[in-house]
């Protein structure tokens, strides 16, 4: 197997036509449909269903197609590799990122890399963590902040911070005594969710926890991230479960009550099993002391209004 037949599989596979993929490599089609039939056969099965207007995968071809492009990927990083060694700097650094995390750890990060390594090219991509760790495992972005671990043999979660779902509440409508509150006592209520196909693990989170409450929530409004459903929340629309480092996005109006129910929950860094890059060595170190940071600041306000609370209480005992 050369590399030049995985480039050509791609190609007819992204373009779906023999003859647009021969245009993009720059060669004739008889050859390349020749190439494509060796490398079929050198592989022992078919890769595309040749049809009037152009080609499509087989079962085998789309079981390809990604580890192929994981192997192009990494082939393509060597060039790089040599000159960051040569010049002992990073040239580039493709990161996802969960879109909670760009106003609690991303703003922090970008600032540190960037004074360590001026010239360092970021790709940032919004995704969600499963999106994530595929796109990790077939090379197309390096690193991710996520709020999953991982199960895939190529993927690691090098960090990870508490991050447990807390209850988030209009602050007028939180009458509860000071500490943990049980989330039974909010089976009645409205809930404001998140939208099953932006936000999967945040809805199957919340779902799950008011499952094992013993009740299924009402769900009156959705959103698409986080901010969204604090926003909604705020508004008076309803109440809503969520990671309890959302305490830091400032939204007013809210109260934020941690859960008798110890729901899991986390912030992940993501990156390739052996990956050695030193941008991607620097921002492991660099995100393990956000993470510490944000733990004892999310830590500090969640306390903060946990007496104000108690102080307000007491004020209104004594009139």
């Amino acid at each position: 197997m050369e590399l030049r037949h995985l480039r050509y599989f791609v190609a007819v596979a992204e373009s779906g036509s023999l003859s647009r993929a021969a245009e993009k490599l720059f060669i004739a089609q008889p050859p390349l449909s020749l190439q494509i039939r060796h490398f079929e056969e050198e592989l022992g099965v078919a890769l595309f269903i040749r049809h009037p207007k152009g080609v499509r995968l087989t079962l085998a071809g789309q079981a390809l197609l990604p580890e192929a492009r994981y192997l192009l990927e990494r082939a393509g990083r060597i060039g790089n590799v040599a000159r960051q060694s040569r010049e002992n700097r990073p040239v580039s650094l493709s990161m996802g990122f969960v879109p909670s995390s760009s106003h609690t750890v991303l703003p922090i990060l970008i600032r540190k890399l960037r004074a360590k390594y001026p010239g360092l090219e970021l790709e940032l991509r919004e995704m969600i963590s499963e999106e994530q760790i595929s796109a990790i495992a077939d090379g197309r972005i390096d690193v991710g902040i996520a709020r999953s671990g991982s199960k895939h043999p190529r993927v690691l979660a090098s960090l990870q911070m508490s991050d447990p779902f807390c209850l988030a509440m209009p602050a007028s409508v939180d009458t509860a005594p000071e500490g943990a509150v049980d989330l039974r006592n909010y089976s009645d209520q409205a809930f404001v969710g998140f939208s099953r196909s932006h936000g999967p693990a945040y809805f199957d989170q919340s779902i799950h926890l008011c499952s094992q409450a013993g009740f299924s929530p009402r769900i009156r409004y959705e959103a698409s991230n986080v901010r969204g459903v604090l926003d909604l929340v705020s508004a008076g629309l309803g109440i809503a479960l969520v990671p309890a480092s959302t305490v830091q996005l400032g939204v007013k109006g809210l109260a934020w009550r941690r859960l008798t129910q110890k729901p899991y929950g986390v912030l992940s860094v993501l990156r390739r099993k052996g990956d050695t890059q030193p941008a991607v060595q620097t921002l492991e170190t660099v995100v393990e002391k956000i993470f510490k940071d944000l733990r004892h600041k999310v830590d500090a306000k969640l306390a903060s209004a946990s007496r104000a609370r108690s102080r307000r209480g007491e004020a209104a005992g004594l009139e």
